[in-house]
């Protein structure tokens, strides 16, 4: 697979310089990822610009490389403007995927997955530390 990688504290993006999402790509790609994961990578932006397929192959890499990314509270993005493979990928129901045009969008939404987070967890915090059990403490 031929990519470069740009990582940032939120996120990794992924520059693919494949025409095709197919043969070795989609397993490098899971590899990659893999590895990213182990690194502390949740938020991976996969720049499909030059891509103009994706084999099946292609997107059970793509489906499970998603639900990783959710599992581990982060999000996946593809970024491509091409109506074919948007057609593809949408057809392909991958619940949760994010496609979006530009890279500039991908890591405004990745930004935005980050905030929700975080307010989801001070949510969480406020709930877990507000609730009272009724019970006295002093016998």
């Amino acid at each position: 697979m031929n990519y470069t990688i740009e990582k940032n504290e939120q996120y990794a993006l992924i520059r693919l310089t494949e025409s095709e999402f197919s043969g070795d790509v989609p397993t490098d790609f899971e590899t990659l990822s893999r590895s990213l994961f182990r690194e502390g990578y949740s938020n991976i932006i996969v720049d499909m610009t030059p891509i103009q397929a994706v084999d099946n192959a292609g997107i059970m890499a793509i489906r499970k490389i998603n639900r990783q990314c959710v599992n581990e509270v982060g999000l996946l993005v593809l970024v491509t403007k091409r109506d074919e493979l948007i057609e593809t990928l949408d057809t392909a129901n991958i619940s949760d995927l994010t496609i979006l045009p530009t890279v500039e969008e991908a890591i405004d939404a990745v930004f935005m997955n980050e905030l929700e987070n975080d307010f989801r967890s001070e949510d969480d915090d406020e709930y877990e530390g507000g609730v009272s059990s009724g019970r006295d403490t002093d016998f």
